[in-house]
């Protein structure tokens, strides 16, 4: 009996060993599983598929934010990170679209060039004679499309503030730049009076401020506003970092003149930059010479000469009997530049004049020193005779 007992105690002994040893089996199993499944969780978010982030998505981002919500933002910026393939590099003329204008000129392109190329055609007649107007007035040709963002060359457009004409000049402005308006007469819808009398405005508004993007600011929302915009701002001078101070509708007229010139042109130029950046871009040197804007026919019969030494505008137009204004046409900024201590020109003149200057250059020259000597003794020592 008793044996049976202790066989019986056993055999329940056992049988308990069993069932523990298969429970933790089986929880060992379930922490397994469940181990696996939340590694199995966890794994794609700490290794996610490769994905390829757009740069331009990210930039975008920022440029919104910085652009229209936080202005003194925008520094952080990088400024290499704000140039999409489109603008990375022009291979003509190495201009880099600011970080800030990037996003607003893509969109309007997408949005704007079929229908504006198409217009190419009725636009060539137009810009052709404002060109050679522009050109008078020692402007950069691309100022044109200016008129065409204002009035897409309408002369019968009008703004509800005033403004008539292919370049929406007000009344009063008008007036003050020599137009005729009247109750029976407006000659701001004449194409070249008005476009005569835009770049005198325009040539007042480059020497009050130095830049072209403000200038076209200032075309557009006055002066004033430009001023005010800089006097918010701090004292600064760049567009970029004054655009929120500026009228809304004047802001976004700067940008659609930048993606308007990018349009026509495929480039940028010293009129889509500040500046700043068109000194630092194309050099002061090149920006003088992008300045220089002049007619096919004038470009073909033109031959041009590196110069150095301190020669005087004054004295090449009267030895080469051509005008002071036409000289300085064909070479903006010249006695600017020869008074530098970088007095280095690439001088362009016509054929025949040419021809004349290469003849009379050293007379010219002592001509010239002669000049700057009797005008200030003391620099006299300084100037150099010779190329």
């Amino acid at each position: 009996m008793m044996m049976k007992q202790k066989l019986f105690m056993l055999g329940f002994l056992c049988l308990g060993l069993l069932t523990m040893v298969s429970a933790t089996d089986d929880k060992k199993k379930k922490t397994s599983t469940s181990k696996s499944a939340v590694i199995s969780k966890v794994k794609p978010v700490s290794n996610p598929p490769a994905k390829t982030v757009s740069k331009k998505k990210t930039l975008k981002t920022i440029v919104l934010k910085d652009t229209i919500q936080s202005p003194a933002k925008v520094d952080s910026i990088n400024p290499a990170e704000g140039f999409e393939d489109l603008f990375e590099k022009d291979s003509r003329a190495g201009i880099l679209l600011n970080a800030r204008a990037v996003d607003f000129v893509e969109d309007y392109m997408d949005k704007n060039s079929a229908d504006l190329l198409k217009m190419k055609g009725f636009c060539g007649p137009y810009f052709s004679m404002m060109e050679g107007i522009l050109s008078q007035y020692g402007l950069p040709v691309e100022l044109k499309y200016l008129a065409f963002i204002e009035s897409q060359l309408k002369k019968s457009a009008l703004s509800w503030a005033g403004a008539r004409g292919p370049w929406q000049l007000m009344p009063v402005t008008a007036r003050e730049l020599g137009l005729k308006v009247t109750k029976t007469t407006d000659e701001r819808l004449d194409y070249k009076k008005s476009t005569h009398a835009a770049a005198k405005y325009l040539k007042d508004l480059y020497k009050e401020f130095g830049d072209w993007l403000l200038v076209i600011a200032a075309y557009n929302g006055g002066p004033g506003n430009v001023y005010s915009a800089i006097k918010k701002s701090g004292g600064s001078r760049n567009f970029w970092k004054i655009q929120n101070y500026l009228p809304a509708e004047s802001r976004t007229h700067v940008k659609k003149f930048i993606g308007t010139h990018y349009i026509f042109e495929g480039v940028g130029g010293v009129t889509t930059l500040t500046n700043a950046e068109a000194k630092k871009q194309i050099g002061v040197t090149a920006t003088y010479l992008l300045a220089r804007k002049l007619s096919k026919k004038e470009k073909a019969n033109a031959e041009a000469l590196i110069v150095t030494g301190k020669y005087r505008s004054e004295m090449i137009s009267k030895s080469i009997m051509m005008d002071i204004a036409d000289f300085s046409r064909y070479n903006p900024d010249f006695d600017k530049k020869m008074e530098s201590s970088d007095n280095v020109y690439e001088l362009q003149l016509p054929a025949d004049k040419m021809q004349l200057f290469k003849a009379n250059k050293y007379h010219i020259l002592n001509e010239s020193v002669q000049f700057l000597s009797n005008k200030n003794p003391d620099m006299a020592s300084n100037y150099a005779a010779g190329e």
